[in-house]
Order: structure tokens, then sequence, then C-alpha cells
């Protein structure tokens, strides 16, 4: 569906995130080391490719204290980069729409969350409209503990995360393509 994603569609989909503080931006992959271009989303420093929408909780901040506001200091060094690649693990193309969903759900726990099969097929028709933007052979990874090989986190909790913010809880997914870097990332109060 890449092809016929349009930028209403996107739109729409980062709605899945409105009852969240999140931040979710695409940027172009300028990187061989695509952490670095990770780190120039964090700080603010890039823009969406397309001119589609994103989501930024600090965009209008003017006490902004530093470029890179809610995130730990983001890698500049190759350093940096072995201390992130140790923070997220690979998660298969099949897990990712129950994490994006995850991931708009308060709580991050769909068995708790008080209405959540109602809701549950337009939180996936949104999470299905974000994954379409990346083709087949994109990467995804996040900062969320799981268990086995293939996880479906409706059926487990969150097994812990290893934090990128200053907040005092963040969950969140990388994608990574030839073309593209994406973060989709909420966080819990500071």
């Amino acid at each position: 569906m890449t092809d016929d994603l349009t930028a209403q569609a996107w739109a729409d989909g980062l709605a899945l995130y409105e009852s969240r503080w999140a931040f979710a931006a695409v940027a172009r992959r300028d990187q061989a080391q695509w952490w670095f271009d990770v780190a120039a989303i964090m700080r603010g420093e890039t823009s969406d490719p397309r001119g589609w929408a994103s989501l930024d909780p600090y965009e209008d901040e003017s006490d902004r204290e530093v470029d890179a506001f809610a995130w730990v200091e983001p890698p500049t060094h190759p350093a940096d980069v072995e201390r992130f690649q140790r923070s997220v693990r690979e998660l298969p193309r099949s897990s990712v729409e129950s994490l994006m969903v995850l991931l708009g759900v308060v709580g991050m726990n769909v068995s708790k969350t008080w209405g959540f099969e109602e809701r549950r097929p337009e939180m996936e028709r949104r999470a299905l409209v974000l994954l379409s933007r990346f083709p087949d052979g994109t990467r995804f990874y996040s900062n969320v503990g799981w268990q086995g090989e293939r996880p479906n986190f409706y059926e487990q909790p969150v097994n812990g995360v290893s934090t990128f913010s200053r907040s005092r809880f963040d969950a969140g997914l990388i994608a990574v393509n030839d073309t593209e870097v994406a973060l989709i990332w909420t966080f819990e109060s500071f």
C-alpha cells in the first residue's frame, strides 16, 4: 500500500496516538549508520521527506533548553551508537502492528484498558495505515522488552523498557529502510 498512502491517510493514522504524549517523525535516511539519522530526528533537525504530518509534543516549546529536550543525549559518536544498540531489539514485522496499537493505549496494557475491544478495530486500522509506509525489507526495533520470537503485545504485558528519554517511562518503535528512518514514541509523566 506504500504507493497508495496519502498525506491525509498518514495524518489520520497518527491519530492513533491522540490520547498519548507521543512523538512520531520520519526522516530521509542519509547516514550509513542509521542511528545518526535517529539522533537527527531526536534533535529536531529533520523534516518528513514527503512533507507529511509528524507529532512532536515539544515543537512549540519556547523554553526548550536543549535541542533534544525529552530525549537522553542522542548518539553522536560510534560509542554512543553501541549504547543505543544495546537498548533495542529487532522486532519481526508480524509483531509491529500490535506494538503500534499498544503504544496508543494509556498504561500499555490492553487487558486493563476499558473499552479496548470496541476501539481495537479502528486502532488496528490506523496502525496498518502507518505500517503501510514502510515496505517489505524495513527493519523494526523497539526498546520494549518481550518474550518469544514473534510477540503479540495484546497477549503479553510489556516486559520492561530501556528508556530513551528523561521521562519516567517511554516506549517506542524505530523503522529503518534504505530511504527512510522513523521514530514512533510515547512517554509517561516526567
